[in-house]
């Protein structure tokens, strides 16, 4: 669990650009890439200490393994 303010603010931007491109067509391969470019730039620009890189990158592979968060939301009937 993060509890970090700065990472969990990364943690929310990462995991939104994730959905965002997932919606475009972009899958786990690709998502991946996409999560250890952010990462590197992340360790590249010591915005925050290592151990808390290493716990935002568990944070958000566990996110993208969890179907859940990339299900499309079922419109529900209209019974008028």
């Amino acid at each position: 669990m993060l509890q970090d303010a700065l990472t969990i603010r990364y943690y929310q931007r990462l995991t939104d650009a994730l959905v965002e491109q997932w919606n475009r067509g972009y899958r786990y391969d690709e998502l991946r890439l996409y999560i250890d470019g952010y990462l590197a730039a992340l360790r590249h620009s010591d915005a925050i200490e290592p151990y808390l890189i290493n716990r935002l990158e568990e944070e958000v592979i566990r996110y993208v393994y969890d179907p859940s968060n990339f299900e499309v939301p079922q419109s529900e009937p209209d019974y008028r």
